[in-house]
């Protein structure tokens, strides 16, 4: 008997955290993005940002997913600490609101969300639409727990020794409380700690006065997870916003403690229902922490900036800027920011072009050495980008959305194969040719330099295709595959005909010559492989092959028919 009503008791509390759960992610998904403008946008005064911070959490239902996204905005130095904190004291209230709504006798709506949320998220066309169904499937899922854990629960208000075991385990309020911070720290959710505290107030199970004390440990330990994830970073400054959301929590637990008593039975004098009181006692403590600290939020703020100083470290030029961990749950966002650090990627192997041609002309060593640090930091941004790709395509992508993941992780392979070519190939020449102190000629140097100028063009021409998928743009960069070999070809010939003329230079630098010139085209191949995800994509891929297999044989009958006459 005691051992079926515990394990009803919790899977009716892992269909909670499960439903919550789907809640969270389909609103993310759905409206991530915007909630995360909106409420960078709004963080301008107080009272706006508290009403902001109320709104938000009523959405995504959990404070915790609020704490995280303004510690991504306060880390960046994007919004003020006291702004912040004033959308903290209104996420904490923003929980209140679906504990209200729950804490009414709304079990009959379960399978009709159910039922909703199913046919959305099977049959709707749109991404929206089906996240909107996710959202759905949880609100009845948690709907569906509540009633669980009631009737579980129900087969004990008549067990002495339940009620025995229960207030052994609760009859000291800060142990009560702790308990209470420990399960909403696992669970990630204090919502979910505050709906089981109804359900066993709502059984008797506990005592008014436990009960609150439980709700208490619920407010605190949601203060907890964004407090860890902050200690993680090396910055104090980033542990702004939690700590001082911690110290709320801490300061109203030491106010109300000693009023346990008080309010509960209060609060059991007009509310008849265990389960409402436990929802109208979490608004209540919400509302009064709030009102006691959004009038002093500004020496409250300067004070935690006094605490916990700014020491950013030196920026590594090897982190990634712009892949944003918090943004995983929302790709659309998630991958607006890979595409921007593989932009970045691009960027430093433009450079590392531009420093190559420099060095390998004027035999500079530290223009070559700084190729090769370059090297590294790309090196390094590939691995980022491609893990951070990974997870996101762990989240529910469309297609679309897949087939830009690949996309971005096909770009940031080609630039660090690019990256390799010119730090194992042509700073090997460099050296080379530095070692032994040689020079071009001002002819080869001249071609060298035409050859270097268009892949660099290209290069350009790519990031656009790759930042736009302009098809266009792709089939223009895709007919410049026939022209580098056009100049490989005049170029070496022109090499063929300067060694001819036993020009001394030319005669020294042959084999590099025509090394540079063969790297600088396996360069190309990589940089044009951009255009054929956006042709694809487009559904124009085989048939632009088809064209240019066309204009291939055309080209290669015209040539027989010259060497016939």
């Amino acid at each position: 008997m005691g051992v079926t009503i515990l394990l009803e008791l919790m899977g009716g509390v892992a269909l909670l955290l499960w439903g919550l759960h789907m809640v969270q992610s389909g609103i993310i998904r759905a409206f991530g993005a915007k909630l995360r403008r909106w409420l960078s946008s709004v963080l301008r005064n107080r009272t706006r940002a508290f009403l902001a911070g109320i709104g938000v959490t009523s959405v995504l239902q959990s404070s915790t997913a609020t704490a995280f996204m303004l510690s991504s905005f306060t880390a960046s130095g994007l919004v003020q600490l006291a702004p912040a904190m004033a959308v903290m004291l209104g996420a904490n209230v923003g929980t209140t609101l679906i504990v209200q709504v729950l804490s009414f006798d709304t079990s009959a709506f379960a399978p009709v969300m159910i039922l909703v949320g199913v046919i959305s998220f099977k049959r709707a066309s749109r991404t929206i639409y089906r996240d909107l169904g996710r959202v759905a499937i949880g609100l009845g899922l948690m709907l569906l727990a509540l009633e669980n854990l009631v009737q579980a629960l129900s087969p004990i208000e008549q067990a002495p020794v339940v009620h025995e075991l229960f207030m052994s385990i609760t009859g000291d309020p800060i142990l009560t409380i702790l308990i209470g911070a420990a399960l909403t720290w696992a669970s990630h959710s204090s919502v979910a700690t505050v709906l089981l505290t109804m359900s066993l107030a709502y059984s008797e199970v506990l005592t008014p006065t436990a009960a609150m004390a439980l709700v208490l440990g619920a407010n605190l330990g949601s203060a907890i997870n964004p407090l860890i994830e902050g200690v993680g970073s090396g910055n104090p400054a980033d542990r702004r916003l939690p700590v001082g959301n911690l110290i709320n929590r801490i300061v109203g637990c030491a106010i109300f403690v000693p009023l346990l008593d008080p309010i509960g039975n209060f609060l059991h004098s007009i509310e008849l229902n265990p389960g409402r009181a436990v929802a109208d006692f979490h608004t209540l403590f919400n509302l009064i922490m709030a009102g006691l600290f959004i009038v002093p939020l500004m020496p409250f703020s300067r004070l935690l900036e006094k605490l916990l100083p700014d020491r950013r470290k030196t920026a590594d030029p090897g982190a990634p800027l712009y892949l944003d961990e918090s943004a995983i749950e929302t790709p659309a966002v998630a991958l607006t920011t890979a595409t921007r650090e593989t932009m970045r990627m691009g960027d430093l192997v433009d450079a590392m072009l531009d420093n190559t041609m420099k060095g390998l002309l004027t035999n500079d060593r530290n223009l070559i050495s700084d190729v090769g640090k370059k090297d590294d930091i790309v090196d390094r941004l590939h691995e980022a980008v491609k893990l951070y790709v990974v997870k996101v395509t762990q989240q529910s992508l469309d297609d679309r959305q897949s087939h830009r993941a690949m996309e971005i992780m096909g770009m940031a392979i080609n630039l660090e194969h690019i990256g390799d070519i010119i730090e194992k190939n042509l700073v090997e020449l460099a050296n080379k040719k530095i070692k032994r102190q040689l020079q071009f000629s001002k002819d080869g140097a001249d071609d060298l330099l035409e050859f270097q100028s268009i892949v660099r063009d290209n290069l350009r021409l790519a990031m656009t295709v790759f930042l736009t998928s302009d098809t266009r743009l792709a089939k223009e960069l895709l007919a410049q595959k026939s022209r580098i070999s056009e100049l490989e070809l005049a170029a070496s010939e022109n090499h063929m005909q300067r060694l001819r003329e036993g020009r001394i230079e030319s005669i020294e630098t042959s084999s590099l010559h025509l090394d540079i010139l063969r790297d600088f085209k396996r360069i190309h191949s990589h940089i044009t492989a951009a255009a054929y995800p956006t042709l694809e994509a487009a559904g124009e891929l085989q048939a632009y092959r088809q064209h240019i297999a066309l204009l291939q044989a055309q080209r290669t009958k015209a040539q027989d028919d010259r060497k016939k006459r």
